[in-house]
C-alpha cells in the first residue's frame, strides 16, 4: 500500500475523528486544555505508528500540561480507539505539538498591524 493511497487517507481520517472524539469526549484529565484540537494524522501503511499533530489554544504553559496529560493518556486512548476504529492493528499513538494555527494567527495580527500602519501613512499625506 501506497503512503498516500485513498485506503490509507480513510484511515487516516477516520482515526482523526475517532481521536478527536475521545480527548474531547472521554478523557477527564485536568490537565488536558478544553480548546484542544487534533490537527492531522499520519498512520503508517503497515498501520503500526500513528503520529496524531495537536493544537491547543492557550499559553505555553497550558500546551505543556496538556502535552503531559495525553502522553499519560495513551494506554486508554489506545484501547479506546482499538474499539472505536475496526482495523487489523491498533497503531501506537505519539502526539506531536502542531503550532501552525497559533503561527498563523501571530502572521494575521502582523499583517493586518502593518496595512492598518499604511492606511494611516496614506490619510495623512
Amino acid at each position: 500500500m501506497r503512503k498516500n493511497s485513498i485506503k490509507n487517507t480513510r484511515i487516516n481520517g477516520e482515526v482523526q475523528k475517532e481521536l478527536s472524539n475521545i480527548i474531547r469526549n472521554e478523557i477527564k484529565d485536568p490537565r488536558i486544555h478544553a480548546m484542544t484540537s487534533v490537527v492531522a494524522v499520519e498512520v503508517t501503511p503497515d498501520l503500526k505508528y500513528c503520529k496524531a499533530y495537536i493544537s491547543v489554544l492557550g499559553d505555553e504553559q497550558a500546551q505543556k500540561d496538556t502535552m503531559d496529560g495525553l502522553k499519560s493518556a495513551i494506554p486508554y486512548i489506545r484501547r479506546q480507539l482499538a474499539h472505536s476504529v475496526n482495523l487489523r492493528n491498533t497503531p501506537e499513538l505519539k502526539f506531536v505539538l502542531d503550532q501552525s494555527i497559533e503561527y498563523g494567527v501571530h502572521m494575521s495580527r502582523l499583517i493586518d498591524e502593518v496595512t492598518k500602519d499604511l492606511g494611516e501613512e496614506h490619510e495623512e499625506d
